[in-house]
């Protein structure tokens, strides 16, 4: 099993370091994480799509502008999923699954893009998405990124314990070692997704958290993703909960589980540099040279 890390989006908000705690500019620079996976038997796995081709070409028909404006989302086509696919030589037919930690805009843009691909996510995220209640809901979701989706595989929260977490389980038709753990808070339906490599646990904690400092022991966020994130949270006791849950097992040097969140640039390139082969898509505004 092959892991590659994309970045799937770019975000590039005002207010420079107060997003992202690098930039020296005006403008922060936030992405979209997620991992093709290359498996022996069950064809390539996406976990999250990040925004999508359609998403590109129209974009007010599909996202927010509430969320277009504020995330100042640089909306292009080499930063698809599907284009980063067929850069590593793969058709769009080769990815038979996605996983999803959540179906906000920013995760699930590019499902329609893979039309054969099973879509597989918890069953409180859809009913939570279908009804759209509430100001931001509307807006956090849009139908029209998956209205179009064929084969759809949703899960409730049961399964095996998995370090100190409850209801972990396995992926209909996917290796053993890719696994759904409910992380619920921002929303009700969130899920992180772990995948068992020869190097040890690795885990996309999805929007559980947003920034890298908030899994140190002694954990701090810029302004605009502590903001952001009580924007966007459903149920903030819970949300918390489950972040501690993770700073927790960050922490401990037993486990060899790394932990990684969907925004986080900096993050992103570490483990890019452990990817072999990898081929990075570079982001439009690069805030790595201030990073250090």
């Amino acid at each position: 099993m092959r892991i590659h890390h994309l970045n799937c989006g770019c975000m590039c908000p005002v207010g420079g370091k107060l997003w992202d705690g690098a930039s020296g500019g005006l403008t922060g620079h936030l992405i979209c994480h997620c991992l093709l996976v290359e498996t022996d038997n069950s064809g390539l796995v996406l976990v999250d799509t990040g925004f999508g081709s359609r998403d590109v070409d129209d974009p007010y028909g599909r996202i927010s502008p509430l969320f277009i404006h504020t995330n100042r989302i640089q909306l292009e086509h080499r930063y698809t999923a599907l284009e980063q696919v067929r850069s590593l030589g793969f058709s769009p037919r080769d990815v038979r699954h996605i996983v999803l930690t959540h179906l906000d805009f920013d995760h699930a843009g590019g499902l329609e893009d893979f039309p054969e691909a099973t879509v597989h996510v918890l069953r409180a995220e859809i009913e939570e998405a279908e009804v759209r209640h509430g100001f931001i809901h509307r807006r956090r979701y849009s139908p029209r990124q998956w209205d179009e989706v064929r084969d759809w595989r949703f899960y409730d929260p049961t399964g095996e314990g998995w370090f100190g977490f409850r209801s972990v389980r396995d992926l209909d038709g996917l290796p053993p070692e890719i696994l759904m753990i409910p992380l619920p808070g921002h929303t009700m339906g969130h899920a992180g997704i772990a995948i068992d490599t020869p190097e040890g646990w690795l885990l996309n904690a999805g929007d559980a958290y947003f920034h890298r400092h908030e899994m140190d022991e002694d954990p701090s966020c810029t302004p605009g993703l502590r903001a952001y994130q009580a924007l966007m949270e459903e149920d903030r006791p819970l949300r918390l909960h489950n972040q501690e849950r993770l700073r927790v097992l960050a922490n401990d040097g037993r486990s060899n589980v790394k932990i990684f969140c969907s925004h986080d640039p900096i993050e992103l390139e570490a483990l890019q540099r452990l990817s072999t082969g990898w081929r990075p898509v570079p982001m439009q505004y690069s805030p790595h040279s201030r990073a250090h």
